[in-house]
């Protein structure tokens, strides 16, 4: 069996990843992130996420490579990670009492093959107040995440709904990386979480 890299940095993908029972290394790729001009959410985390794959698969031509890319849309806006608290918390504002959309492009590429595509899942935020986003915000747990928050974390508690997979707005689809790693001849196993 070809050697599993997952081209992130993120703890998050990472922990999804070991769900999987499969054996893999993490390389962390080096990618400029800018949005180009007018560029739509979904082709942006597909085209970035194809660049870090491509990005690692040339380091490391055996491998078979994961790389994904997660952004916050409302109303065609993208919203990034926050550069700091104050751009965290006009984030949190924007998004309180409306339904935004969660885009995570991935990509996975052995050799010159690969398979890219985009998961979207739409989650609404209650009505919050300025001194709930803030306190939310100064937790420190969105610093550095896409939208400003951790849908698995303490802002769950400021989520009234989610309508789609919770893993693509964690930032790694897993469900869809599972049956697509098959097409590469990589099947998981199941995990036993009892230890």
């Amino acid at each position: 069996m070809n050697k599993l890299i997952l081209a992130s940095g993120s703890p998050r993908r990472k922990e999804f990843l070991s769900y999987l029972g499969i054996p893999f290394s993490v390389v962390i790729p080096h990618a400029d992130e800018s949005v180009i001009k007018d560029e739509i959410p979904s082709e942006l985390v597909k085209r970035l996420s194809k660049l870090k794959a491509s990005i690692v698969a040339k380091e490391y031509p055996d491998a078979t490579v994961i790389a994904a890319d997660t952004v916050v849309s409302l109303n065609s806006e993208i919203l990034g990670k926050p550069k700091n608290r104050d751009e965290a918390f006009l984030m949190i504002k924007k998004l309180q009492g409306k339904t935004h959309t969660v885009y995570t492009g991935t990509t996975i590429q052995q050799n010159d093959i690969f398979r890219n595509f985009v998961c979207a899942t739409e989650v609404t935020f209650s009505q919050l107040d300025d001194e709930l986003i803030w306190t939310y915000v100064n937790s420190g747990e969105g610093d550095d995440k896409a939208g400003a928050y951790a849908l698995q974390g303490i802002a769950s508690m400021l989520i009234e709904k989610v309508k789609g997979s919770v893993s693509t707005v964690i930032g790694l689809p897993i469900c869809e990386v599972r049956e697509c790693l098959k097409e590469f001849g990589i099947v998981p196993k199941v995990v036993n979480a009892k230890k």
